[in-house]
């Protein structure tokens, strides 16, 4: 028996093709509804329309709703575009939802589609989580497949809704690179499932939906989202203007290394500080994740109560000046062969594990770069 996945189909495509929620010839109607037809529901049948509550309030409870629009409106997001921020504009009518990536061209966005039905996840969609609250919850899936730009304009009647750390837009980054590379993921196809799974060798843990499988009903739910996306995105680049066509970001240069760079924005939209820690967890969650058995194929995992790590060795503690960029640090720290395996503690100290530790030392001590640096004080 096929998996009944929610909301139904035929109220997702009417939310995105008619545009309103309300009908407009429906004054006297309850607002909040919208004119819907069910599956089955054909002239030829004889089957009417049936009213069913906006899209919004099929997705939660609405009390949790209240909540989480209420957490929205106190954190007062600015209205500046950025990476990382989730958007939401409309177009023709429709509420529509933009995670913001990175700006290529002058005014120019480049993001992906948010949305807000989990049931018809895939293994390409990034579920936000609590620790990204407050976000609006419409908003709360990531189509890491659906790559859409756009830019600031009046027409938009854009808002920042929400914002997400460094680290996780670095996870949708990889999740997104996994997309354009036509990853094949040992998971079984099953519409409806969510679990935790590991990216890029295990750097990231995200929540993700499973592949698509044949005649699997979520392609149908992925047509009509990258259409709406391509509509918008014809709509707000004009004719005459030489703009960059949408495609995946090209892999960069220098491995795995390369590609936490890009992942965490080197190009220097990233606050400095913010950066150079989402890279400690990354490295920290290698460690972590990234240590289980090879042969073991599964590549879902469900969440469980975490363990408590054993703490890594370190032989340098290193504090960084004010302003220091992350590629700098990136720089310095791979000219000594040094890992990252914890910090920043309460004195703001960086923990290294160095191959050479009285040369690495030197180096550190040295460099401009560096406020401080001292062999690391193991517990016994």
């Amino acid at each position: 028996m096929p998996t009944e996945l929610w909301p139904p189909l035929s109220v997702i495509r009417n939310a995105l093709e008619t545009g309103s929620a309300v009908p407009e010839d429906g004054a006297d109607e309850e607002p909040g509804l919208a004119v819907v037809a069910m599956p089955g529901a054909t002239p030829a049948t004889g089957g009417k329309p049936v009213r069913m509550p906006a899209m919004s309030s099929l997705l939660l409870p609405l009390a949790e709703l209240a909540r989480r629009r209420e957490a929205v409106a106190l954190r007062a997001f600015p209205a500046r575009w950025a990476p990382g921020r989730l958007v939401s504009v409309v177009h023709e009518g429709r509420l529509l939802g933009v995670l913001l990536d990175r700006c290529i061209h002058g005014e120019l966005w480049q993001g992906w589609m948010a949305a807000g039905e989990a049931d018809w996840a895939s293994a390409f969609d990034v579920l936000l989580e609590p620790e990204d609250e407050p976000f609006e919850p419409m908003f709360g899936v990531i189509q890491a497949w659906n790559v859409l730009t756009l830019e600031p304009s009046p027409r938009l009647c854009a808002r920042v809704l929400g914002e997400v750390s460094a680290t996780r837009l670095a996870a949708i980054r990889a999740v997104h690179d996994e997309w354009a590379a036509h990853a094949a993921l040992s998971i079984a196809p099953e519409p409806g499932r969510i679990a935790l799974r590991s990216v890029a060798g295990g750097a990231f843990p995200v929540l993700s939906g499973t592949p698509l499988g044949p005649q699997d009903p979520r392609a149908d739910y992925q047509a009509l989202y990258r259409n709406a996306g391509l509509q918008l995105a014809r709509a707000l680049v004009q004719p005459e203007a030489e703009a960059p066509r949408v495609r995946p970001q090209e892999r960069p240069e220098g491995g795995w290394w390369g590609s936490i760079r890009r992942w965490f924005g080197a190009e220097g939209w990233v606050r400095p500080a913010f950066a150079v820690l989402a890279l400690c967890v990354v490295i920290q969650n290698v460690g972590l994740l990234g240590g289980r058995d090879a042969a073991e194929e599964d590549d879902v995992r469900f969440r469980a109560v975490p363990t408590a790590p054993v703490p890594t060795r370190a032989d340098l503690l290193v504090r960084w000046k004010e302003g220091v960029r992350m590629d700098e640090a990136d720089r310095l720290l791979q000219s000594i062969s040094a890992d990252v395996v914890g910090g920043p503690g309460g004195n703001g100290a960086w923990r290294l594990r160095v191959p050479e530790p009285v040369d690495a030392l030197a180096v550190l001590a040295a460099s401009p770069l560096v406020e401080s640096a001292g062999p690391a004080q193991e517990p016994p």
